[in-house]
């Protein structure tokens, strides 16, 4: 049963090269999720103008804050499915894919609703400045419309993942992407539906790609296709994927809180240092890919390796991805601080003196803290997969705290300057807190769980 999905096999033999293996249709997956936002801001910002690349930023840490809750939750409790397919358990994971699906369902209904409420608030009290206001608006509310097309794709990609199948996601996701881009034309320069149409693009493109994954497992990992009997209510394990999920969920909207936070002193600092960040950030995400795509392989690597009982598999895994994240930090480093720029106004299509040279000092300076922010988001992972769910969010708690003082105090006085320091400062705290308590684990040490 399990040999046919064996496509990573992270149990047994060489560890760095299945790694890599699997990492690399992650990081064309993550490349191409990034697309669905770049090429939005892209056409947006060349098409519509400045004000609505701005409008998209206001509304991106709320997009981050709501969206990030459900798909936290959705990776939490593919978590507990690559447990089981560690330790052989096809029963199991046939239960775990039952209970996600219920829970997940029940969870992105709440999201749906609560969002229609509230996002209109919270862009005023974010300050979001009023010329931006409406089209901020317009866009988000499509977006948080369609809550379950992200959540839906992100879960079944996230359980063919759990069993070891990282490329079959980067192909239904490749496909959505060519569609996102045929509707992006289609919707905002021949239709002139503006931000509401990259908002609607964006969903269409995704929905393709849930299709796509659900008709796979359908017809080639029948392992994850749960029958009747498996809706069978288990309250451990209910309670522990509700754990796990909301362990993952809470990790992540801590992180987007703080966000949000931080966007609301940026949005008092101006139209052009708003849309010089976002387009600033649009090349951040770019340049996390490498690290993102890692730190998803660990999380798979580390849970299925729990569900085993194999530490000392765990431990050399671990070392593997650092040196990972040194090597790849250096290469970004060199990059942005020769062409960053060129990036920041072929992305912003701005020649504005201002934007161009903040959007510039952003990347830059955060550049060689990629790699501080790789151990961290690795040690993380690793942490929620064996099964600790408090302190990979405290960690998360960490950087909300800091980002609230650094908004306060910080900003006021130093403007757009306290923006750029404000996450490396914040990461080198958290990556000592997850690194302390990663390692001194008693599975992590010698094999006994916690």
């Amino acid at each position: 049963m399990f040999k046919k999905y064996k496509d990573a096999d992270f149990l047994s033999g060489d560890i760095f090269m299945p790694m890599i293996r699997f990492a690399i249709p992650m990081f064309f997956s993550t490349l191409f999720q990034q697309l669905y936002n770049t090429i939005d801001t892209l056409i947006v910002g060349r098409t519509l103008g400045e004000t609505a690349l701005a409008a998209i930023g206001a509304a991106s840490p709320i997009y981050d804050l709501l969206i990030g809750f459900a798909l936290g939750f959705g990776s939490g409790l593919a978590i507990v499915a690559a447990r089981c397919f560690g330790s052989r358990d096809g029963k199991l994971l046939k239960d775990s894919a039952a209970a996600s699906v219920l829970i997940g369902a029940v969870v992105v209904a709440m999201i749906t609703l609560m969002s229609q409420v509230i996002l209109r608030p919270l862009l005023l009290l974010l300050h979001t400045p009023p010329e931006i206001m409406e089209e901020a608006y317009e866009y988000i509310l499509i977006i948080t419309r369609f809550t379950v097309v992200m959540f839906a794709y992100n879960l079944c990609a996230g359980l063919l993942r759990a069993i070891g199948n990282s490329l079959m996601p980067l192909v239904f996701l490749i496909l959505s992407s060519v569609s996102n881009i045929v509707l992006d034309y289609v919707f905002i320069v021949n239709l002139d539906r503006g931000l509401g149409g990259a908002a609607e693009a964006t969903v269409i493109a995704q929905a393709v790609s849930v299709l796509l994954c659900l008709a796979y497992i359908a017809k080639s990992v029948p392992a994850l296709i749960p029958r009747k009997e498996n809706f069978k209510f288990d309250m451990p394990l209910y309670q522990e994927m509700t754990a796990q999920g909301l362990s993952s969920a809470f990790m992540m909207c801590f992180v987007s809180t703080g966000s949000v936070i931080l966007q609301s002193g940026i949005n008092g600092l101006g139209y052009l240092t708003i849309a010089a960040h976002t387009a600033a950030r649009k090349l951040y995400s770019f340049c996390m890919m490498p690290f993102m795509a890692m730190s998803q392989t660990v999380n798979t690597f580390v849970s299925q390796n729990y569900g085993a009982g194999q530490p000392e598999r765990i431990r050399k895994g671990m070392k593997y991805s650092y040196r990972y994240a040194a090597v790849v930090t250096i290469m970004i480093t060199v990059i942005l601080w020769l062409s960053a720029p060129a990036m920041i106004r072929w992305i912003s299509g701005s020649d504005e003196a201002e934007l161009l040279r903040n959007g510039t000092w952003y990347l830059r300076v955060v550049a060689p803290f990629y790699f501080v922010l790789g151990i961290l988001n690795n040690t993380r992972r690793a942490l929620q997969a064996i099964g600790q769910k408090i302190l990979p969010v405290l960690s998360s708690v960490i950087e909300l705290v800091g980002k609230i003082l650094f908004t306060a105090f910080f900003i006021p006085r130093m403007h757009y300057t306290a923006v750029i320091i404000c996450e490396p400062v914040i990461w080198c705290f958290m990556v000592a807190e997850l690194l302390v308590v990663f390692w001194r684990d008693p599975f992590i040490r010698g094999g006994k769980a916690a």
